[in-house]
């Protein structure tokens, strides 16, 4: 009944919401399809410039000094502006009152890295095809879909938060040039006043807001916030709006609707936003990220974006690629080193046969209905190493460091070694409580005890992402009130979307340090901690360099059944990802007849079944393609 409740009330407020959308000077212009990575798609400078000036005069009108961020498709910095009076530093609070992780940080951290942040998030979740915000991702990292709903499983998306972190080495940092995806000094956002920002249709940046101190989430979706950080965004973004038809509350999810904004009352005119040059307040010099001056955006699909239209076997199924500042393939198609891993053929197979599917398959989270799935996809070897890499065009950037991030994800637990791998890892120290830590080998142990003697990071079971998931929530089975936390997560008195457990806890030291002193050093899992001695092991874990994920869509791959790497995909819905892989790696095998594939029926993680509940190893949607009526797509793969 509860749930009803929660339910009816978000439904209406969806639809008042849908009355909302801003003038038609405010929304960009429809569709964007055939020319949605066309050249003149970028901020220019005088943009850059007019969005900051228009988000200014919102804060000044509210008396809330803010630091503005502001970004392009790929993440590139293009100003960060502090109005006088503005908090130099912001606290992370989840609203819990629990102290641990991230959760509980105060005045450590600059307010210009929440700003980067935040702008980056309505970047990276949004395409052509959807517009995500910020609070749009508060929705989908919580315990519960929605947020407050009793017995619901946790958010589509638990965990993305720890993505694109700045020591992952897929995402870019500024010595790169214009060359993307970069890198977030926090991840992505879960605070409200993160939005994308449009031009014909099209992503073509982003823009963040910190003004009230507080990095958050939205934990109750029954009311209407009037969100400072959220409102001088909207009037930032005006005349760069998502076309009204991809914002997030025209797409639902498990039959709910996402939200994008709150509010859209603005207490100024953004046609009459001051000039830039009378604002007050000055550009900032950001290490790493951005220089106290405006730049203009890349165009994607450019060369100069780091993404662009892939050449050979990849142009045949319409795929992009990544490039450096060369123009040069950054993951090109390549074998294993180890004997008996994949194959550059093969590599490349399961590839094309992945963006196949995706590209007859009907995406969850796209507007309008029946789009295709866009999605990318990679395949690493036993060691972690990216063999291979491709995305549809119109893919969400944060896809990118999240595809490898799964593949490695259960290539790890997968491993014979990974028991010892993991114990031998240094102990997350944390800055909130001072000197507590937490002991990896901690995890190791409470998953073994879990599941039961030989089910956990032998070597005997293959673990797929989706399975790790089901461990890593703060209830087990996931959603269920008042039950176990699962042997990865934080148990739920000390549980927040900000101290989540295994997933955090093993990249904790190098985040921190990247954050408080712009440590760019490349390498996230396992590193030693902020006040660790001088000569301290920091070669941390080169396996999980940009850590790992836990919602679906990686899995191991097996060569006769020995482990030789996995598969990992990322995009429009975590069930197509899991169908992605799925497929994309059963028509390679049979196709190519090399004893490379799946894991064997017996050994995956779905025979586990701890305390009862059984384990998912994938789950594939419900008539999925576009072009047929076939059902049950997975059954025996």
């Amino acid at each position: 009944m509860r749930a009803e409740v929660w339910r009816v009330a978000a439904a209406a407020l969806f639809v008042a919401l849908a009355g909302c959308s801003g003038s038609s000077g405010n929304a960009g212009s429809g569709d964007c399809v055939p020319n949605c990575n066309a050249p003149a798609n970028l901020l220019s400078e005088d943009d850059v410039r007019r969005i900051i000036a228009q988000a200014v005069a919102e804060a000044q009108a509210r008396g809330a000094p803010a630091t503005i961020a502001v970004v392009d498709r790929v993440g590139n910095v293009l100003a960060v502006y502090r109005m006088t009076g503005a908090r130099p530093q912001f606290d992370i609070l989840s609203g819990r009152g629990v102290l641990g992780g991230l959760d509980g940080i105060r005045d450590a951290l600059p307010s210009s890295a929440a700003a980067i942040a935040k702008a980056i998030t309505g970047a990276y979740l949004s395409s052509s095809g959807n517009a995500f915000s910020s609070r749009t991702a508060s929705q989908i990292v919580q315990q519960n879909f929605l947020p407050g709903e009793s017995k619901a499983p946790s958010g589509p998306l638990y965990g993305v938060q720890f993505s694109q972190l700045s020591c992952s080495d897929v995402v870019r940092n500024a010595t790169h040039g214009s060359v993307g995806p970069k890198r977030s000094p926090l991840g992505l956002s879960a605070d409200p006043g993160g939005l994308p920002l449009y031009r014909n249709g099209a992503v073509v940046g982003g823009i963040g807001v910190m003004a009230d101190g507080t990095y958050g989430l939205d934990a109750v979706i029954t009311d209407v916030d009037h969100d400072i950080d959220e409102l001088i965004a909207v009037a930032g973004g005006w005349g760069f709006a998502p076309p009204p038809d991809i914002r997030a509350e025209r797409i639902t999810a498990d039959g709910k609707t996402f939200r994008y904004v709150d509010s859209e009352s603005l207490a100024s005119d953004p046609s009459r936003a001051p000039a830039f040059a009378g604002l007050p307040g000055a550009l900032l010099d950001v290490p790493g990220y951005a220089p106290a001056s405006v730049r203009a955006g890349v165009a994607f699909g450019t060369p100069a974006s780091g993404y662009r239209a892939a050449a050979g076997a990849f142009a045949a199924v319409g795929a992009f690629t990544l490039v450096d500042a060369a123009n040069a393939e950054r993951f090109p198609t390549r074998g294993a080193v180890a004997a008996g891993g994949p194959t550059a053929a093969e590599v490349s197979r399961i590839i094309e046969e992945g963006i196949r599917v995706a590209n007859r398959s009907r995406a969850q989270i796209r507007r309008p209905l029946g789009s295709a799935a866009e999605v990318s996809v990679v395949v690493v070897d036993r060691d972690g190493e990216v063999l291979g890499l491709a995305r549809t065009p119109d893919a969400p950037i944060f896809g990118t460091d999240v595809a490898v991030q799964k593949a490695r994800g259960a290539l790890l637990f997968s491993r014979p070694d990974a028991a010892g791998l993991i114990g031998a890892l240094p102990s997350a120290a944390y800055l909130s409580p001072p000197g507590a830590t937490v002991s990896m080998s901690s995890y190791v142990t409470a998953l073994r005890g879990f599941v039961g003697d030989g089910g956990a990071l032998d070597g005997r079971t293959a673990w797929s992402m989706r399975a790790i998931g089901n461990l890593h929530r703060p209830t087990f089975p996931d959603g269920v009130d008042e039950t176990p936390p699962g042997p990865l997560s934080k148990g739920f008195d000390t549980w927040s979307p900000f101290n989540v457990g295994f997933q955090l806890d093993l990249v904790y030291n190098q985040l921190v340090k990247a954050a408080a002193r712009d440590d760019a050093s490349v390498g996230c899992a396992g590193r030693a901690a902020l006040d660790a001695p001088a000569g301290a092991p920091d070669a941390g874990l080169p396996l999980a360099r940009n850590g790992i994920q836990i919602f679906p869509g990686g899995m191991p791959l097996y060569r006769n059944g020995v482990l030789v790497g996995a598969v990992g995909v990322s995009g429009d819905g975590v069930d197509q990802d899991d169908m992605v892989a799925m497929l994309g790696v059963a028509k390679a095998a049979q196709a190519l007849g090399t004893g490379l594939g799946h894991a064997a029926a017996a050994m995956r993680a779905d025979t586990l079944a701890p305390f009862g509940v059984r384990l998912r190893y994938a789950q594939c949607p419900p008539s999925p393609f576009n072009d047929s009526t076939e059902q049950n797509v997975c059954a025996g793969l």
